[in-house]
Order: structure tokens, then sequence, then C-alpha cells
């Protein structure tokens, strides 16, 4: 596919606003439109804003599109995208594909247009009409009600080429322009497709489009090539001008700390630009130079705060040696730079702002007397444009003050606040992929991330919908179809379902498994009542082991029909968690109820029976369900001294009520869950003062889950990074001191141990380094077993090499979460049962409630349930939608399917990438979902799977369809699936905007 894009005419533009808004009720895939309150307009120029708030100059308003659906959300300050000297063809070879990475703080390796200079002039000239019209057609506004700013860069020479100059006159003056005049002509020759906008109004749409620029330079420019450039725009130009400003200004020593204080320690750059750009001695003479001038000509001047920040490609983000850092990670930075400026003009220098803006400091941003506030970051994630209108509500609520000074006490609190704010820090662990394996398809592509993540697909988005509902009793009947363990799993489960929760990019992911076990508990009396055998199977069948694994087993097997016998070595059900994770995690009274489930389905329990010899217990069942756990304790050898396995420590603190003797000082050594729940009780235990945790690598790449290792900072565990235990001798834990190497690929960081020692108090130490799977066991039991000592088994059925013997759970392949033990245990009860064990219990959410929620950020609350917050992606995901900058992936409803589909429209990409990032599928939408292209030729420059209409009355097109090439047209006999059919027809048919091109 080619990356460059085409602009579409005017009246393509103007026909596609105006059918899609009355026949879909959405422009430009933007469900709910901001409507302006005109009593409550701001200045800013000379000339009225109707809000603060637009896209900052960059992907979101680089095409006429863009601008028009940035405003339908709420946008109307608009920074035009940065036009320089070399532009088209010229800039596009300097510019790497993908060049946009945002799923979290965001990174580019993009700069100004891509378009040529005078394509991007009449984007912009299209982009006026086009507001001016749908803001009295709409009703969302005044037709000047919004303003445009030009960005222009990058030195003084290229700002005065013809072309440079041509276009800041244009946008000062556009009256004369071609593209001007076929615009307005076109408006008074189609005035009657306007129920509300009159030829008076077209006419009265002002030519002077815009009155002000923002300077943006490259890095290293000096500050005399800054100034002469404010000083020609002033000057010469007579133009509103602010200056774009680089974090830079704040010094490499304060930028480095303030990201290692926030969690950017991986971020990596060095001091050369520091160095190289403006320096902040020199900033501050040379904006009170230019201020003054500003107050001489009667025009307005300030700054932008704050341009992208440079860093290098470490784990291949971007294909590139450096890309520009935004978003979140930027706020603190900009925000310090802001009050930096603030206080040594005492207030009285304007700020334009952008650099981590969102719903959740707009208010603050905005309450210190800073604006307008432009964004990019905040737009390019889920919910996109559409979260704009959610900012200027919340904006409109406060009110507008006309600028009178910026608050420099208000500034310095909320740069304060930043550094520790949630929404801005940097988790405590690098997030893991939320991609699935599977690659996106062409039809049907809807899918919840949560329900795909969890191992036995658990039908997360219909009970909590249901529990939103109050319907707790309906919720625990679903929850109870694929869920054997709901209050083990309600309490203490892993939750990678939050793990890959759409709302992750948004704030917090959706508090599942709190919902769960709230479902659980209130429907637990009813659901017992009801739980009853719904199979037949008929098999006589032994469970062997009586953790999560095997309790999951019997239930499925039992539900199904089957004569179960459960055994367990000890006196009670529940293994590991019951006997060694700790009390405070976990009461026995929530495993006793999961443990009642099985005695309603009938099951045999019989408890204190060590099962010793497989083969004969075979002859008395039909099939035997091995689950006896990784029972092996992982070892971890000193030089000198002994240590304590964390399975053991635990199991006595939870029998002696954490009455262990210990001494004062212990050390858990390790970093996954084991060693977050060891240090933890150990913090607990009776006469402990100093609990240190171990590790050879730091916080991040421990591989215990966040929530775990949060919850051990709480507790008041001291984390002792970077060491690796020698020796323990005398009370004193002997360690090597190491260091972090390069990052690879995959984010994961290389460990070096290096010569320095480093001693740490220590009475007690405990291990906690995994345990192994119970390899002389399965031998002893006449099982074969690999070269790691792990049993052989079908990876499918989990069916051993002794027929009707199967090996479930953490004796599997070593420790795991319960939840995917519970999933083998679903998978060995389908073999044996010979069908399904569950039933599919999924209900479609309401879509026009999805919509309302998309783009609205809203933290959990106890004021509201869950459900208000659950996105409903396997009704409508739609995340390429959302998060395409030029509207380049378009959701279509096709009659004859349930589901709309999204198809891909070729000429409006420019693989910036960004669909990719938040994609579910493996694949990336603008590569892998059936395209639309413009005509043959573009077809050809694509290997995409596609079609080029060749007569939209007829619907014959020219197809690529799994790599074969054929016309086809309705009726053909040709490999083409119906679903694709539809959708070829539909856009023929309900879509034809989209074949005007």
């Amino acid at each position: 596919m080619s990356d460059l894009m085409t602009c579409m005419p005017f009246s393509q533009l103007m026909n596609w606003v105006l059918k899609e808004h009355n026949t879909k009720g959405t422009v430009f895939g933007i469900h709910r439109p901001y409507v302006a309150d005109q009593t409550k307009t701001m200045e800013i120029f000379g000339r009225k804003l109707e809000t603060a708030i637009g896209p900052a100059a960059g992907p979101n308003s680089q095409l006429a599109q863009n601008i028009v659906a940035s405003y339908y959300a709420g946008s109307r300050f608009f920074e035009l995208k940065t036009v320089q000297k070399m532009d088209g063809a010229e800039l596009a070879a300097c510019v790497n594909k993908p060049c946009i990475k945002a799923d979290d703080e965001c990174y580019n390796c993009e700069w100004s247009t891509e378009l040529y200079v005078p394509q991007a002039q009449n984007e912009y000239i299209k982009a006026w009409f086009l507001l001016s019209v749908i803001a009295k057609e709409f009703g969302l506004g005044s037709m000047d009600g919004f303003q445009f700013n030009i960005s222009v860069g990058y030195d003084l020479a290229g700002i005065k080429t013809p072309k440079i100059d041509g276009f800041i006159e244009n946008m000062k003056e556009a009256k004369d322009t071609e593209c001007f005049q076929e615009c307005k002509k076109y408006l008074m020759e189609h005035i009657q497709d306007f129920k509300n906008v009159t030829a008076e109004d077209v006419e009265s749409i002002s030519s002077q489009i815009c009155n002000s620029a923002t300077i943006s330079t490259l890095h290293g420019c000096p500050p005399q090539e800054i100034e002469s450039i404010a000083e020609y725009l002033l000057t010469e130009k007579g133009m509103h001008t602010f200056i774009k400003c680089n974090p830079t200004l704040l010094g490499y020593d304060y930028a480095r700390k303030t990201m290692d204080d926030m969690g950017y320690d991986y971020v990596a750059f060095g001091s050369f630009h520091f160095e190289d750009d403006l320096q902040y001695t020199d900033a501050v003479p040379m904006l009170e130079r230019l201020q003054k001038l500003a107050e001489e000509k009667t025009l307005e001047f300030g700054v932008k705060i704050t341009n992208t920040f440079p860093v290098d490609v470490k784990a291949g983000e971007l294909p590139s040696e450096e890309m520009y850092m935004s978003g979140k990670s930027l706020y603190a930075l900009s925000m310090t730079v802001a009050s930096n400026l603030s206080r040594d003009f005492g207030g009285k220098l304007r700020i334009a702002y952008s650099g981590g803006a969102d719903y959740f400091n707009i208010d603050k941003i905005v309450g210190c007397g800073i604006w307008p506030v432009t964004m990019a970051t905040n737009l390019l994630k889920p919910g996109g444009y559409q979260r704009l209108q959610q900012i200027a509500q919340k904006l409109e609520a406060q009110g507008y003050q006309p600028f009178t000074g910026v608050d420099v006490a208000a500034l310095q609190k909320a740069v304060e606040e930043a550094k520790s704010d949630r929404h801005h820090v940097k988790s405590a662990k690098l997030p893991q992929s939320r991609k699935s394996a599977e690659a996106v398809p062409l039809v049907g592509c809807y899918t919840a991330p949560c329900e795909d993540t969890c191992p036995i697909h658990q039908d997360i988005v219909t009970y909590v919908k249901l529990a939103g509902e109050g319907k707790m009793d309906e919720a625990f009947q679903v929850i109870l179809d694929k869920n054997a363990l709901p209050f083990i799993t309600g309490t203490i489960c892993a939750h990678a379902c939050m793990g890959a929760c759409t709302r992750n990019f948004y704030e917090t992911p959706v508090q599942i498994r709190d919902t769960k076990l709230a479902a659980a508990t209130a429907g637990y009396s009813a659901g017992l009542a009801a739980l009853k055998v719904t199979g037949d199977c008929g098999k006589n069948v032994a469970v062997v082991g009586g953790g999560p694994a095997g309790m999951a087993a019997a239930y499925y097997l039992a539900r199904a029909g089957a004569k179960v016998t459960l055994f367990e070595k000890r006196e009670l059900l529940g293994g590991v968690v019951r006997y060694i994770i700790p009390d405070f995690r976990i009461a026995d009274e929530a495993i006793d109820k999961d443990v009642s489930l099985l005695l309603k389905l009938g099951v045999d329990i019989q408890t204190g029976k060590e099962i010793a010899d497989v083969a004969q217990l075979r002859e008395s069942y039909d099939a035997v369900v091995l689950a006896v756990g990784a029972c092996e304790p992982g070892t971890l050898r000193l030089e000198a001294g002994e240590t304590m396995n964390a399975l053991d420590f635990l199991e006595k603190f939870n029998r002696e009520n954490g009455q262990v003797a210990v001494g004062k000082n212990v050390v858990v050594v390790g970093g996954g869950n084991t060693a977050m729940d060891t240090a933890r009780a150990a913090k607990k235990t009776a006469g402990v003062e100093n609990v240190y945790l171990v590790y050879r690598r730091t916080k991040r790449y421990m591989p215990a889950d966040e929530e775990e290792l949060l919850l051990a900072v709480e507790d008041g565990v001291e984390f002792r990074e970077l060491l690796a235990p020698v020796k323990l001798e005398a009370g004193q834990l002997t360690c090597k001191k190491m260091v972090l190497g390069e990052v690879d690929a995959s984010g994961r960081r290389s460990v070096t141990e290096t010569e320095e020692e480093v001693q740490i108090p220590a009475d007690t130490v405990i291990v906690a380094v995994g345990e192994k799977v119970p390899t002389e066991y399965y031998k002893n039991c006449g099982l074969a077993v690999d070269e790691r000592g792990r049993v052989k088994v079908d990876s499918k059925t989990l069916e051993s090499g002794i027929a009707g013997v199967y090996v479930i759970g953490d004796g599997l392949y070593g420790p795991a979460v319960v939840v995917k033990g519970m999933a083998n245990a679903k998978a060995a009860a389908e073999a044996i049962v010979g069908a399904e064990v569950s039933t599919l219990c999924g209900q479609p959410s309401d879509k026009s409630a999805i919509y309302e929620k998309k783009g609205v950020l809203a933290e959990p609350c106890s004021d509201r349930p869950e459900s208000s917050r659950c996105l409903g992606c396997a009704t409508v995901c739609e995340n390429c939608v959302d998060v395409c900058p030029n509207r380049a992936n378009v959701s279509i409803k096709v009659p004859e399917l349930e589901m709309a589909q999204v198809i891909h429209v070729d000429y409006m990409c420019n693989e910036c990438g960004n669909c990719n990032s938040f994609c579910p599928y493996a694949s990336a939408p603008y590569q892998g979902k059936f395209t639309l292209f413009a005509n043959e030729a573009d077809m050809a420059d694509s290997k995409n799977d596609g079609f080029a209409v060749l007569d939209k009355e007829t619907c014959r097109s020219k197809v690529r369809y799994l790599g074969n090439e054929f016309e086809w047209a309705p009726g053909a006999d040709t490999a083409l699936v119906g679903g694709l059919e539809m959708i070829i027809q539909t856009v023929c048919r309900e879509y034809d905007y989209l074949l005007d091109i």
C-alpha cells in the first residue's frame, strides 16, 4: 500500500459530512457532537473562541477531515500541522513508517506535513469552510467561534521562500486563492442541500483564515535565529506570534532525575540536545525583547509549551534511531518549563500549552491561566477525537476567565502534583502486549480482549453487565458456567483479563475480579441451590490432588455427569491456596464455598489419602486426572549459610498464625508473586522488624504482578534491587552488585555481575525461586517425562502416555496462576467426557450505550457499577476507527450482518501505524483489514486484500482476496466469501461518498 495520502475534493468532503450525518448520525465516525455554549466564549488574537482546546500541530490537524472530526467533538482552536520548505515526496522519503506508537507514553518519528505546502494550504481552507458550515447547519456553535493557528518552521530562510511566504499570506487572506473560490462556489451552487445554512451565511464566511502563527524550530536552532523568525512574523507579517519551547530548557540533570523518579528510567537520552538547544539563560532575555516588541506592535506574543522530547530508540519502538516522546511522560517536564517561565515573568508571559494534556489535568492547566491547550497523544488513543467532548464540557462547567496572567503558585503546585500523579507516572511494571496471537479477520473482527486473555474464556462482559443491572443471581449463573472456583478466583486471581482490558488505554481497567466476587457473594445461595448435574456421561473418574486444578476438574466432570472421586493427601481441599497463600490474602471461608459447589454436584471427597500407585487406581476408574501440584521445592545454594524455603515458611506462617521464629531481619530472595507473599507475611511475623526483598534486576523486571508488588511496598517491604546473593555469615547476607545492560527487542534488559559487594542484615534468608514439577513421582507412576522432567502429554487433551491418565495444574509445566490450572482441568474434562463442559452465555451489549462511553474517561467509583465503564468490545470494538487521525478505518453497517464491519480506506492512510498499537489482534488493521482502493493503480501498489469499485451503479469491482485478483459483480461465481460481497455492495449502496475521490 502507498503511504501517500490523497486529498479529497471539497465536494466529496461536504457530501460525506452531510450524508453521514443525516443517515448515520455521525461525522467521520464521531458519534457525539459538542455544542458550544455561546454565552461562555473567550477571546484571543482579537477573535472569539468557544473552547480553549484543540489538536496540536501533528497527525490530527493535517487533513481537512481530521480538523472536521476534531471540531465536531469539541475543538475550537486548531494548531495546523507545521509547514516548511521541504515537503511532499522529498519529506516523505525522510520519514520511516510506521511513525507513531502511542499505546502508553507516545513516540513518533515524523514532524511537519507530508503534503506539499499548496496541498496543505488547500486542506486548511477546505476545513475552514467545512467548520463554518457545520457550525450553523448542525447547531454546534457560532460560524466564527473557532480559530486556526499556523505552525511554520524551521528557519528564517525557509520561511521567506516564496512557497512558505505565499502560504502565510494566503492564510492571512485567502479570498483570491483558487481553493477558497471553489469552496464558496460549490456551497452557493448546492445551497439547497442545507437546512439551516443560507447564501448569506456562505457570503459571511471570512477569508481571513488566520492571524496567528506558532514558530517551530529544529533542535539546535540558535537563539538568534529563533528571535529573527519571531521578529519577522511580528513586524513583517503582522501576526500574533508564539514560539515553541523545548523541554531541554530544563537542563539534562533535572530532566533525567524527573524521568527516573517518575518511573521512566528506561527512556534513553543523552545530554547533546540539552547542550545544543536554546539555553534558559538565553531564552528569558530573548522572550523579554520579543514581548516588548509585540506590545509596540499591539500584537499578542507568547510561548507554546512544549515541543516533543527527543529520545533514543532502544527497543525497536519505531524504525528510526531517534524518536520524539510526548503524552503523559512529558506533562511534568512541560509544566515545569511553564512554571519556570511564569515565575521569571511574574505570570505576565502568555503561554499556550501542549504536553500530556487530557481530561484529568485540563482544569488545572486552564485554571492556572494557561490556554489555549492543544493535544495530540490524547487523541491518538482509543476514544480518539471523541475524548474532546468530555474535556470541552469540563472546561465549560469550570467557566472561562480572560487572560490576566498566569497563577504562578497554582502552577508550581500542579508541577509537584504531576510528579506523583498516577495518570502520569509510569507503572511499576512495564505493560505486557495486549495483543492476541491471531491475525485480524476481514469480517467480524470485534472481540473482547478480557475474554480472549482469560484461560477459561469466561463471559466477562456479560456477567459485568448483569451485575451492573443488579442481577447478581444471573451474573453468578454466568460465572459458574465456566468458572469452577468463583470465590478463589474472585479473591486472588492474577486477572490477566484486567491487564488486557481496553480501559487500560483510558485510565484503569474495569474491576473484573471485584465484580466477580461481588456477584458470587450476592448470588451464592441461589446459585448453590440451582447448581445441578447437566450431563450424562456416566464415567467413573478419579482426581488425584485437591488443589485448585483438581477441584476444577472434579467440578467440570461431575457437572457433566461423571461419578467423581477426589483424593487429597491433606485434611482439607485447597492446596497451595489454603495452605501456602497467606490467610490475610484469602480466608478459608472463601475456599470452603468453592468446595461446597463440589459437594452439591455429588463429588466424593476423600481427604487424608495419598495416591502412590496410579496404575492400580486406573484399574478401578475409567480415567484418572493427576493434579498433584509442583511440590518439589526450588533451591538456591549459597557459598555459606542455610536458607529457608518460601513454601515451608508460608505454611508455618498460616498454621502458627504468624508466630514463626525467623529473627528481626529477614531477607526474601526472588521476584515472583510467591516472593511478594513471603515478604508480606514476613513483615507480619512476630518479632520481625525489617524485611528486605533481594532481586538481581529492578522492580520493573520482576515477574510478580504489579498489584502484588505494590502491596508489598505498601506493607513496608524494602526492595533491594540489582543484587545477587552470595553467602550468609554472622547475620549478614553478602550480595554481588549487578548492573543492567542494554534493552533488547523484547524490552527486557540484560544484567551483569560486578565485583562490588553489598551486605544486608539477615537473621533468616527465605528463598522464593520457584517450585519444580514432581518428576520422580511421575517416573514412579510409569509416566514418560521430557528432558526437563515434565510429564509428556498430548498438548490438547493433556492425556499422558498411559491411556486414560491425564495431567493438569502446576505439576504439568510448573507453577502458574489458578485460572491456568482451571483451563487445564477443563481441557482434560472435555477429553474424558467427549463434549464441551460449558456453554456460551455471552449476551450482546447495547451498541448505543457503548458509543456513549467511548472517549469518556472515568475511574472506578463506588457510586456506580463497573458495567458503566465496560466498553463491550465484543459488540463494538472499533479501536482502529477511534485512533486513526485520518479516519482511514471506517465502520460500516452491513444490513445482513449483525456486527458493523471495519474497512480500511487506502487513499486516506499514510501508514502512521497507530491503529496497530490498539488493535487486539496480532496484525495491523491498516494492513490486515479489507481495503477500499480509489482505483486499480492504487490496488496494484498494495498487498492488502481489498477492492476497487469500477462501477458503483452495478458494484462491479476489482477484488484481491487470499492473494488472487479477479473482477467481481453481484451474482458472480467467485471465491469471494459472502460477508465480503455484502461489504462491497453496502459501500456502493450506502457509503457511496467513499467512492467520489
